[in-house]
């Protein structure tokens, strides 16, 4: 999917456009389109600019993409290409063998790349306790990162309390 070339939604509308014998490809979100398209007379020429911009967006996708559509899941035989055309992924391990393509388009589309939001009232306490598992483990790796030992420490032993109770040894998973 691709961005707007104007602002961070997704593109919905794709216009193609000839301008001296060469191809250009625009790719909008509504609004910017109707405000585009509002401006631009049938026949007209665009604003330099705004064409070296959109040419340098798809540069910047295709540049993203490049080379990726050759990745393969070992587990369920997804493309990365297969992917693209059809919107959907084959396997949870889809998201590891594509996470370096994957995170950019999930940024773009939702502007993050972890969902934070509730979750189900009827999700099952082991889901729940395994989600906060992960969340505690992202926060230490953060938190190693950035050198914050003592938060490091508190969060490992946070980690240990719940893997315990999930009868998770330490290392594991």
């Amino acid at each position: 999917m691709r961005k707007c070339r104007r602002c961070t939604k997704p593109a919905t509308l794709h216009i193609t456009e000839i301008r001296d014998g060469e191809v250009q490809a625009l790719h909008l979100c509504e609004s910017c389109a109707q405000d585009y398209l509002s401006n631009v007379d049938v026949g007209e020429t665009v604003d330099e600019e705004d064409v070296a911009f959109g040419t340098q967006a798809d540069e910047d996708v295709d540049e993203v993409f490049e080379g990726a559509d050759d990745l393969k899941c070992e587990n369920c035989g997804i493309t990365f290409k297969q992917f693209r055309s059809q919107g959907r992924l084959g396997c949870p391990n889809d998201y590891i063998v594509f996470r370096e393509r994957l995170l950019p388009l999930l940024e773009s589309i939702h502007g993050e790349t972890q969902h934070v939001g509730k979750c189900p009232q009827h999700t099952p306490d082991a889901s729940r306790k395994q989600y906060e598992l992960i969340r505690l483990r992202n926060d230490l790796r953060s938190a190693v990162e950035s050198e914050s030992y003592e938060d490091a420490a508190r969060l490992r032993d946070e980690i240990q309390a719940l893997e315990n109770q999930l009868g998770i040894e330490s290392g594991e998973e």
